[in-house]
């Protein structure tokens, strides 16, 4: 399986291959601003136990944005959370092919499984971007923040899987699940080179899909917690990620409640949401498995504004 995959990236210079390029990096149709209703939580000024629900208006030129898909791997040592990633995915398809036809630069993370993709024009592309210094410097992975965050709202602490036996953690991926396509003009990594890409492209704005919430999404380098520390706008596709969390665990609630709780963090103290609808049309997206009616993620009181801020 990695010598196919393999060769397939190996002959994208071949002429037939340089067809397909024609029909997939041409231009995008129209130069106009992907626009989002961007959702975070802002702490009550009297009460500091409640945060209001505040959705503003947010445009980005799609020359300047990057989506990055953390982590979707073909395996998990986990075999619900692969299950999960197994449904996520061609929703994550779909997502990622709908920006890169407006022009925004898909990135690839899956970590831990980079020589899987070894001289592929992806990685290559990734590796070419030049190093830059940084006020900030940039971190392998990015823990907790104390001074900025509390603990997260679930307890991870059994590594998170529900199921019973509970399975036996090990690495198990190598490349990410190929249900999601790597095109040309797509970057691969693992680390602060996306970072480094962004910059040699004047690339501002951040889209991050993938798994886990908790874990990954948050702490890896190419990830939330980098990216906003190093001055990106940041926004998190909320329906298209899921959480490492057993409902055993505190607080106990189902597992969707549990990811809804720390997108929620994420919202109050890292960066605002948006759902994958916003670029696709029709409903976001939910697992089969989400025993809640449609439109159920949980709320906490809201006052609302719009205001449009272009980036």
């Amino acid at each position: 399986m990695l010598i196919a995959r393999a060769a397939r990236f190996q002959v994208a210079g071949l002429a037939v291959t340089c067809l397909t390029i024609v029909s997939l990096g041409s231009a995008p149709a129209d130069n106009k601003p992907l626009v989002f209703q961007a959702r975070h939580r802002v702490e009550d000024t009297k009460d500091a136990s409640r945060f209001h629900v505040v959705t503003d208006a947010v445009s980005w030129d799609p020359a300047h944005t990057a989506l990055v898909i953390c982590d979707m791997w073909d395996r998990h040592w986990c075999k619900s959370a692969t299950r999960r990633v197994a449904e996520m995915a061609p929703r994550i398809n779909d997502f990622a092919n709908a920006l890169r036809a407006r022009g925004v630069l898909i990135i690839h993370c899956p970590s831990e499984t980079m020589d899987y993709y070894k001289n592929t024009p992806g990685r290559k592309l990734a590796q070419a971007a030049p190093k830059v210094p940084t006020a900030v410097p940039l971190q392998g992975w990015c823990a907790l923040a104390g001074g900025r965050e509390p603990p997260l709202p679930i307890d991870d602490s059994d590594g998170g899987c529900p199921d019973d036996p509970p399975c036996k953690q090990y690495r198990a991926w190598s490349h990410e699940i190929d249900s999601i396509e790597i095109r040309d003009g797509d970057a691969i990594t693992d680390s602060a080179e996306a970072f480094y890409l962004m910059k040699q492209r004047g690339i501002t704005n951040v889209l991050v899909v993938g798994v886990h919430e908790n874990m990954c999404v948050l702490g890896r380098p190419f990830s939330i917690r980098q990216m906003v520390t190093q001055g990106q706008n940041v926004l998190l596709v909320r329906d298209l990620t899921d959480t490492m969390y057993n409902p055993k665990m505190s607080p106990r609630v189902d597992h969707f409640t549990g990811t809804d709780l720390v997108a929620e963090h994420i919202e109050k103290y890292w960066c605002p949401s948006i759902a994958s609808n916003q670029v696709l049309g029709g409903e976001p997206f939910r697992f089969a498995e989400d025993p809640r009616q449609a439109g159920g993620a949980r709320e906490s009181p809201a006052a609302s504004r719009q205001a449009g801020s272009p980036r």
